[in-house]
């Protein structure tokens, strides 16, 4: 893996429209457009809930920043692991002064077992960098990021591809590529600034042929801060990427961490994770043009509490799949579906509500061949509990 109706008007869906006032008809298309705030849906069978990294004294978390790659039922997910300090519930407690790693967790049963991989052994894959909430790893050093030489063969059956940032709000990425299922990676490849003071990349990639691949970035704003996506594109395997568009230009606060899906042909979805003074929020963007223009298409998570970036996917049955965290009580882990491409979306689905606080989700979910979906995020189970890796196995009906 790396991945309303035609021609009828709002007035036409509505059912005894003809005496619909302006006002009946402005609340009619609110409610056509925006999830209702309903009480959340249980899945069509129980999810079950996997301990992928749990370790006593360790933090595990925020997958969402690294990346989540199948191949038929082996999986393999990236995680920052470090040691649990509680700095109140405000806080991510992590330990700032001890060292983080870079880990991966490898399933070759879709999930249901676990085992955990230290890529840093092999000299890749190093944490470095303002990003990082605890240290690096003593003794060990990044290699020196180098340009890439080009032809990457994005089609690769066993190929991953993992974007890595230095800081979210300034200076450069890099990226990391594989061709036997992440057991080896090469890079660091470095990203170009595309002429903005910072890229924050996270791993978001089309696959668009042999030796081409569309990347979903965030880029700094003009002051300096995190918050502008933009996607870039290179034709070359790597060798050299070009600036394509700004999916959002000039959000009022923060417009960050694209989760893209391909809908077939030329049109892209993208969940783009925002927040502003007064709230946080999921919003969709679609292209019709593989990218080069971008329009706000929906809002499937209209409040987040303290905010949360999606995982957005498309299933085997042509479904669009978006699953993120809740921070807000009841604390947990939603999703919701779409049976139109994102244009609409169905109830939110409620994963799990038991959540210990906030510092919760970033999540990673991906489908399995026999139709199983499985979504991986950080979570903990009580206010002052130690953070985890855990993976939920659900069926969307």
């Amino acid at each position: 893996m790396p991945t309303g109706e035609g021609g009828r008007s709002i007035e036409g869906m509505l059912p005894g429209n003809r005496h619909l006032t302006p006002t009946a008809l402005a609340i009619a298309l609110l409610l056509t457009t925006t999830p209702a705030p309903t009480r959340a849906a249980e899945p069509p069978t129980p999810p079950r809930h996997i301990k992928v990294y749990a370790e006593p004294g360790r933090f595990g978390g925020w997958p969402a920043n690294h990346g989540l790659w199948r191949w038929e039922n082996e999986l393999l997910v990236g995680f920052s692991a470090g040691y649990h300090k509680d700095l109140g519930p405000e806080r991510h407690n992590i330990d700032r002064e001890r060292p983080e790693e870079h880990l991966l967790a490898r399933s070759l049963d879709g999930g249901e077992t676990w085992s955990i991989e230290n890529p840093s052994l092999q000299g890749a894959l190093i944490p470095t960098g303002k990003a990082l909430h605890g240290v690096p790893p003593p003794g060990l050093a990044e290699k020196p990021w180098t340009e890439c030489p080009g032809g990457i063969d994005f089609r690769h059956p066993d190929f991953a591809m993992t974007l890595r940032m230095t800081d979210v709000h300034s200076g450069p990425s890099r990226f990391y590529v594989s061709t036997n299922r992440g057991h080896s990676w090469s890079g660091p490849f470095r990203l170009p600034l595309f002429g903005q003071l910072g890229v924050s990349a996270r791993t978001d990639y089309i696959v668009e042929g042999r030796h081409r691949c569309l990347l979903v970035l965030t880029a700094s704003k003009e002051n300096g801060r995190e918050g502008r996506p933009f996607c870039a594109r290179t034709t070359d395997g790597g060798r050299s990427w070009k600036f394509v568009s700004w999916i959002q230009e000039s959000p009022s606060g923060y417009a960050i961490m694209p989760s893209t899906v391909s809908l077939g042909g030329a049109e892209l979805l993208s969940a783009i994770r925002c927040r502003d003074d007064a709230r946080s929020w999921i919003e969709t963007y679609r292209s019709a043009d593989r990218g080069l223009h971008w329009k706000l298409d929906s809002t499937p998570a209209p409040d987040l509490g303290e905010g949360n970036p999606a995982s957005m996917i498309r299933l085997a049955d042509g479904r669009v799949c978006l699953t993120y965290g809740h921070r807000a009580a009841p604390y947990g882990i939603r999703a919701r579906l779409s049976r139109d491409g994102g244009r609409t979306w169905g109830p939110e689905i409620m994963l799990r509500n038991d959540g210990g606080g906030r510092d919760i989700g970033y999540p990673r979910t991906t489908q399995r061949p026999d139709g199983k979906i499985v979504t991986i995020y950080y979570f903990h189970d009580q206010p002052q509990g130690e953070r985890y890796i855990a993976a939920t196995l659900w069926s969307a009906g």
